[in-house]
């Protein structure tokens, strides 16, 4: 069985569209990706241990916590699909590009042409980047079965 991180922006179905299209494939593969629900991801960390002043520092303990499940998720994986999307600059999603790079894990990008300039490091260091999620679905399935 394939184990395959699903990273990337929270503000569409893509996910849902890659593990219904794998699942119509019947391809075994397992799927994890970082907490999608986007007011628990930002306050998990004051929910937990407590508030703060600062915005910097709600953030930070948020993000530390968040990065446990993404780690683990990433050293885990086989390989990591990253997801650029079109209304915000996902930097989050470029980190676990780089981390899943120095792991080296087998990478697959998706993002639209207008934004290629911007992520030609990112693009350098993919196994794969593809336009759209039906792209990422056949180059799972020709990962798994070697067909077309």
């Amino acid at each position: 069985m394939l184990s395959v991180y699903l990273s990337g922006e929270i503000h569409t179905n893509w996910r849902e569209e890659i593990i219904d299209l794998c699942q119509k494939e019947d391809l075994k593969i397992k799927f994890s990706s970082p907490v999608t629900n986007h007011d628990a991801s930002d306050n998990c960390g004051v929910e937990i241990l407590g508030d703060e002043e600062k915005n910097f520092w709600k953030d930070n303990k948020g993000a530390k916590i968040n990065s446990i499940k993404t780690k683990k998720s990433i050293k885990d994986s086989d390989v990591v699909v990253v997801k650029f999307g079109e209304k915000y600059r996902q930097w989050n999603a470029a980190f676990d590009a780089g981390y899943a790079s120095a792991l080296n894990k087998s990478i697959i990008v998706i993002h639209k042409d207008e934004h290629q300039h911007a992520l030609k490091e990112v693009d350098a260091s993919a196994s794969a980047v593809a336009a759209d999620q039906h792209q990422v679905v056949r180059i799972l399935k020709y990962i798994l079965e070697g067909s077309l």
